[in-house]
């Protein structure tokens, strides 16, 4: 990974890895749709190509992280959808 994407991973985590890794799907995915919204929200989105790799990276973690439990993928899958979605839907 190159380093300002490593770098702005991090960022957007925030530590919050540090605080439970057995919710390190969910930390991803909170982190992933807290980036996109502001994406979303800003006019000047197009030049945010390092925030949208970040974003796609994130929800790559979060579904790595997820795979440990495979029985139970379609949790997180299906939360991913569900809070992408509603980004792309817009607000009301």
């Amino acid at each position: 990974m190159p380093a300002a994407l490593d770098a702005r991973v991090r960022e957007a985590l925030a530590g919050a890895l540090d605080e439970n890794e057995d919710r390190a799907s969910g930390h991803f995915l909170d982190a992933a749709t807290a980036l996109l919204a502001e994406i979303a929200a800003d006019p000047g989105r197009r030049a945010r190509a390092l925030d949208l790799l970040t974003v796609d990276a994130l929800v790559t973690y979060a579904f790595e992280a997820a795979v440990d439990s495979p029985d139970e993928l379609d949790v997180p899958a299906n939360e991913a959808m569900r809070r992408l979605a509603a980004l792309a839907a817009g607000p009301g």
